[in-house]
């Protein structure tokens, strides 16, 4: 064994210890080879069955770049009746226009490209069955619920191409669209063209996670209450769906490698893109382009309740590392990153000893978005927590009232708050939300209905307990507790997803008309912005 590959190998036994859960299986590649692997942990906590490396588990959305891989196979390999028909780029952006809504499509400048590369200004649609009526364990099916959600957008939450937001449908319509012009099946395409020839021998896209294949449990929980067997119950393909085992994903990174290092078509054309405006968008052809401490990588995350699955490349370093855990509580970003600081020697973060003003504590309201911003101290002095999207988010204090991370440069002004969020290439204007004491809150109580979603938001309690439940095209949702964040802001909580952790608090702030009653409300995360709910009229 070389010197590098003891040091990785030590690395990688310290894992289990620090992310305490199930069981794991990671492995690290340098040039294309493996040099060191680890499993550990039950596949099955009941059976006592052990995770090895041949044990299967949902990579779900790292299958986003082999859907991009097997598009471009597709472009330059065409079967030859397709290939009669023209190019097959030119066939999938007549078949977008066929497929999703017309006013979508019309005169929007909305390309297949920017499905691919997260541009498309498309809300999420696993966020939006949250407030579509779903109740998180519910049967979910790509050719009903997800053709139903789809007929529904009439409108973006960006201009294409001029911003970054994660949005599964960006990928469930590449797969429909796949399949349209080739006349297959998603799986069987992947099967013979991405697969097979990368010697992935046990890799599948199986789309219903309730017939996962194999004998692994994915666990909800945590040491201290539990791990749970989780139920998944949703049908995904294209922007999830693939099974595969730790050989299987070695194999896969012997292939990035090649490719990468070659710097052929692959490389060219999943290397960091840029906005309309001329900035760097670091998603590209379902590949997300990050820095480990400065550090060049290459790669993507995936989950479903009950995994947690990260595969990332350091290109100078012509290294790959994946990470595979079956508990949804680990982290599995963050321990790839620890091993690839830990295997590279990179030093800890300095965190600036400043004091940040106090102004900047409280919560915000960003004026185009009418999201939720909230800032809190962070974990050292030099550091505050923005939670603005799902997970919370530290930056460094550089001055009192500024501070930075790779994805923020923020400042605060008295109560007004900027942050630049740099890789989705938007900038937030918050102004402070003042707290006010509420003495009755009968006066938000009634329905709500959006149009585009066909949806009704149904608010009841009084005085500060609310409840918001959503009845819309996919069922009643269960009524869930609703916090007021002060003025006319609430935070209407979603402590679980169809496919895994919610996007977060979603914002809901009513309005009210000259004479103070309240006339509707916008309700919005991150992943799906600012729709709008008139109040019903029946409860005017």
């Amino acid at each position: 064994m070389s010197e590098q590959a003891e040091k990785l190998q030590h690395i990688l036994e310290t894992i289990p210890r620090l992310y305490r859960g199930p069981g794991g299986a990671i492995a690290v590649l340098k040039d294309g080879e493996l040099i060191a692997q680890k499993t550990w942990g039950y596949a099955d906590l009941n059976k006592r069955i052990p995770i090895t490396s041949q044990t299967l588990m949902p990579i779900c959305s790292i299958s986003k770049q082999m859907v991009c891989a097997l598009l471009m196979d597709l472009e330059d390999n065409p079967p030859p009746e397709i290939a009669a028909k023209g190019p097959f780029q030119q066939q999938m952006e007549t078949a977008l226009r066929s497929l999703a809504p017309s006013l979508l499509t019309q005169g929007t400048g909305l390309t297949v490209r920017h499905l691919c590369d997260m541009q498309s200004g498309l809300r999420d649609y696993w966020a939006l069955a949250m407030i579509c009526g779903a109740k998180p364990d519910d049967r979910f099916t790509i050719e009903g619920d997800g053709k139903t959600l789809l007929s529904m957008y009439k409108t973006f939450h960006f201009e294409p191409g001029t911003e970054y937001s994660y949005s599964n449908i960006n990928f469930y319509l590449l797969g429909r669209l796949i399949e349209i012009i080739t006349k297959e099946p998603l799986p069987k395409l992947l099967e013979e063209r991405i697969f097979r020839p990368r010697k992935m021998t046990t890799a599948q896209l199986i789309p219903d996670t309730a017939k996962q294949p194999g004998n692994c449990f994915g666990y909800e929980g945590d040491e201290q209450h539990g791990f749970l067997p989780t139920v998944n119950r949703i049908e995904w393909s294209g922007d999830a769906g693939i099974t595969a085992s730790l050989e299987d994903m070695t194999a896969y990174e012997t292939y990035f490698h090649r490719q990468w290092s070659e710097k052929g078509r692959y490389y060219t054309t999943a290397s960091p893109q840029v906005y309309k405006d001329g900035h760097s968008a670091p998603y590209s052809y379902g590949l997300s382009h990050a820095s480990v401490e400065g550090v060049a990588t290459v790669g993507h995350a995936g989950a479903l309740r009950g995994w947690r699955i990260q595969r990332r490349y350091v290109e100078q370093e012509r290294l790959s590392v994946v990470v595979m855990f079956n508990s949804e509580n680990l982290s599995a970003g963050k321990a790839a990153d620890h091993i690839i600081k830990k295997a590279l020697n990179l030093p800890e973060p300095q965190i600036p000893d400043i004091t940040p003003d106090t102004a900047w504590f409280g919560d915000f309201l960003d004026r185009e978005t009418q999201l939720s911003i909230t800032v809190s101290r962070g974990p050292k002095l030099g550091q505050i927590v923005l939670r603005y999207a799902r997970d919370p988010e530290n930056v460094s204090i550089v001055a009192p009232d500024r501070a930075e991370s790779p994805d923020n440069v923020a400042s605060i002004d008295g109560d007004i708050l900027t942050i630049r969020r740099v890789k989705e290439n938007r900038t937030l204007v918050a102004q402070r939300i003042i707290e006010q004491t509420i003495t009755d809150g009968s006066r938000l109580q009634g329905k709500y209905f959006c149009s585009e979603m066909e949806t009704t938001f149904v608010c009841e309690g009084r005085d500060n307990m609310l409840y918001g439940a959503f009845d819309g095209p996919l069922g009643h949702g269960p009524a869930n507790l609703m916090r007021r964040l002060g003025e006319n802001v609430w935070a209407w909580a979603c402590p679980r997803g169809l496919d895994h952790s919610p996007p977060g608090d979603w914002t809901i702030v009513f309005s009210e008309d000259a004479d103070g009653v309240t006339n509707g409300c916008t309700v919005g995360c991150w992943l799906a912005r600012r729709l709008d709910f008139p109040k019903s009229q029946d409860a005017l």
